[in-house]
């Protein structure tokens, strides 16, 4: 689809909640293109995505109102309340620090308001970069390891992947539970006396005084990674293999963006120079007749994890952003709907 057709289509009737919605219409700051097109990385079937922010009325601001964002899912649109998106893009939220990157093309519409937000942009980037963009890549890979190893693996090496995606979601805890112990909750891989199972994933647990509410959570974290590898047990190849290259593809992707961030110090979501590169991952290049992936792919990932390494401790950007002056900014563009 051209981007005249996509732009046709937005203005027309399958999207006329942009217009119609009390949280839309003329609070709509600016409009741009998501996902695949927004990377240059679509291909025929890929789906369009429309991403977008909306200034919060005064209701939301000083009245009993709380508009966050609006999403249409039949048409992948989302916009997020100006505030909301503020909160993300803090933390360098890599699905939304790109749409203040897109080609100036790719904007559909934007008001004053909005290209003073895209304009100033660089407000928002820091050092967070390395650990938002990361944790997204780590997603891609583990889903992508995965996947390659519930249909390659053999039971027991199974086993051991799961353990290390396991207690990688461990080391993480430290994180996020300040009173989480790195050494309370410890893996191991021993023989089974379960049918269909030689070798088993057990855990040894010592913590006392947790709060439950707490280690629920952190349970449910675990449980989360053996549900996903589970889920794999039903996959369709065919299509399934067409979105692990589409994975391995944002990986790369992921890397990138984040270099362009810490080396340069500006979002470069339209990815150009790259293009060759990525559109060779998506369509296959790296994965092996049998389903797996040359080590090369992995290789290359190496080499990208020691340019972040590099980039972290090399950049100009300071580790958060200069918070005075992004409340000077956003208290600037709300007093405009405060007096509206």
């Amino acid at each position: 689809m051209t981007l005249e057709e996509i732009k046709k289509m937005v203005a027309g009737k399958e999207y006329d909640f942009l217009r119609k919605d009390e949280h839309l219409g003329d609070n709509i700051m600016f409009l741009t293109l998501g996902g695949s097109y927004s990377y240059g990385t679509n291909v025929e079937t890929s789906d369009v995505d429309v991403r977008g922010c909306a200034r919060n009325r005064k209701s939301d601001l000083i009245g009993l109102s709380n508009f966050e964002q609006f999403v249409n899912t039949a048409t992948d649109t989302t916009v997020y309340g100006f505030n909301k998106l503020v909160s993300l893009l803090l933390n360098c939220n890599p699905n939304t620090i790109e749409m203040l990157g897109c080609k100036p093309e790719h904007y559909f519409f934007i008001t004053p308001e909005g290209r003073q937000m895209i304009d100033n942009r660089k407000l928002f980037l820091s050092q967070r970069a390395v650990n938002s963009f990361g944790g997204y890549a780590t997603q891609q890979l583990r889903r992508l390891e995965n996947a390659l190893a519930r249909d390659r693996m053999p039971q027991a090496r199974k086993e051991e992947h799961i353990s290390n995606s396991m207690e990688s979601a461990i080391r993480n805890f430290e994180n996020h539970y300040t009173r989480f112990d790195k050494g309370s909750i410890i893996l191991h891989i021993e023989d089974s006396e379960k049918e269909g199972l030689d070798k088993e994933i057990v855990a040894d647990i010592h913590i006392d005084s947790y709060p439950a509410r707490e280690f629920n959570t952190i349970l449910s974290h675990l449980t989360d990674v053996l549900g996903t590898y589970e889920k794999l047990s039903h996959r369709n190849h065919k299509k399934d293999d067409a979105h692990l290259n589409k994975h391995a593809q944002h990986l790369v992707r992921l890397y990138l963006m984040c270099l362009d961030i810490l080396e340069n110090g500006d979002i470069v979501t339209y990815r150009e120079k790259d293009h060759d590169l990525l559109m060779s991952i998506r369509n296959g290049k790296y994965q092996l007749e049998d389903g797996t992936y040359d080590p090369a792919f992995f290789d290359m990932l190496t080499e990208y994890e020691k340019k972040l390494q590099h980039a972290k401790q090399n950049t100009s950007l300071p580790p958060h952003p200069d918070m005075k002056k992004v409340e000077e900014f956003v208290m600037d563009i709300n007093m405009g709907s405060i007096g509206a």
